[in-house]
C-alpha cells in the first residue's frame, strides 16, 4: 500500500510539474521578444537630409551624422534611415554621443536621438531625442527640457509646448561628448525612454500622435548644430 501511495504522490508531482512548465512556456511564447543587432554599415543605411560617414570616436566605431545646412526648420526628417526594417512595437537600444559643430548657432543643444515608425516617403514618423547641454544649464526650465518627444509633421516641439507645456519633455543627467545609452520601449500608442540602464523611464508618452497602427523604419536623428555619433543599435520586436 505504501508503494502505491508513493507512486500516486510522484505521479501527482510529475503532473503538476508538467502543467507548470507548459504554463510558463505558453506565457513565454505569448510575450516572446525577437531581438537583433543592426549592423551600422553604409549599405544598410540611407541619409535623409543629412550627411553620414563611418568613423571611430573615443575608440569605438560609429556612424557620424550631421544635418544638412539646407534644412532650416527644427524637428524635420533629418536622420540616417535603416534600410529594410519594419518596426511597430518593441524595444530600440542605441548608444549616442553628440558634440556641437564649430559653426553651431547659439540655440544648438547637441540634439540627438531616434526616429521610429518612419513611413516610406519620410513624411510621417515619431521621435524622441535629447538635448545634452540643457541637462547642465543654470536654468531650471532648460534642464526640464533635456528630453523631447515629437511627432512629424503635425506635433513638433513648438506645438507640444504651446498645447501641453512640460508633458512631452523631461530632465535627464546627460552631457555632451559622452556615450549615452538610450532605450525606447514602444507598444501601441505608448512609448518610454530609459537612459544609461536606469530602472525607471525618464520620459513616458501615453498618446503617440500617429496612433497605435503605424509601423515603419528607424532613423538615427540629429538636428541643427549637432555632430552626432551612433553605435551598437539593437532592435527587439514583440
Amino acid at each position: 500500500m505504501m508503494k502505491n501511495r508513493t507512486k500516486q504522490f510522484l505521479g501527482t508531482i510529475t503532473g503538476r510539474t508538467v502543467f507548470l512548465l507548459t504554463l510558463v512556456f505558453t506565457v513565454l511564447l505569448t510575450n516572446q521578444v525577437f531581438g537583433q543587432k543592426i549592423k551600422l554599415e553604409e549599405d544598410r543605411l540611407t541619409a535623409v537630409q543629412t550627411s553620414m560617414s563611418i568613423v571611430h570616436v573615443k575608440g569605438k566605431k560609429a556612424v557620424r551624422v550631421v544635418k544638412s545646412a539646407a534644412v532650416k526648420e527644427d524637428d524635420e526628417a533629418t536622420y540616417v534611415k535603416i534600410n529594410d526594417l519594419n518596426f511597430k512595437d518593441g524595444m530600440i537600444e542605441v548608444e549616442v554621443l553628440s558634440r556641437l559643430l564649430p559653426d553651431a548657432p547659439s540655440h544648438a543643444r547637441g540634439f540627438i536621438g531616434l526616429a521610429f515608425r518612419i513611413n516610406e516617403d519620410n513624411s510621417k514618423f515619431e521621435s524622441i531625442y535629447v538635448r545634452p547641454t540643457n541637462s547642465t544649464a543654470n536654468d531650471q526650465l532648460r534642464r526640464n527640457r533635456s528630453i523631447q518627444y515629437f511627432s512629424y509633421p503635425n506635433f513638433k516641439f513648438t506645438h507640444a509646448r504651446a498645447t501641453a507645456p512640460g508633458q512631452y519633455e523631461s530632465y535627464a543627467p546627460i552631457a555632451l561628448d559622452e556615450w549615452i545609452k538610450l532605450k525606447i520601449e514602444v507598444k501601441g500608442d505608448k512609448a518610454k525612454l530609459f537612459i544609461n540602464g536606469a530602472k525607471h523611464p525618464y520620459l513616458i508618452v501615453n498618446d503617440l500622435k500617429m496612433g497605435s497602427d503605424q509601423s515603419g523604419s528607424l532613423g538615427l536623428f540629429v538636428d541643427i548644430g549637432t555632430e552626432g555619433f551612433f553605435r551598437d543599435l539593437k532592435v527587439s520586436f514583440w
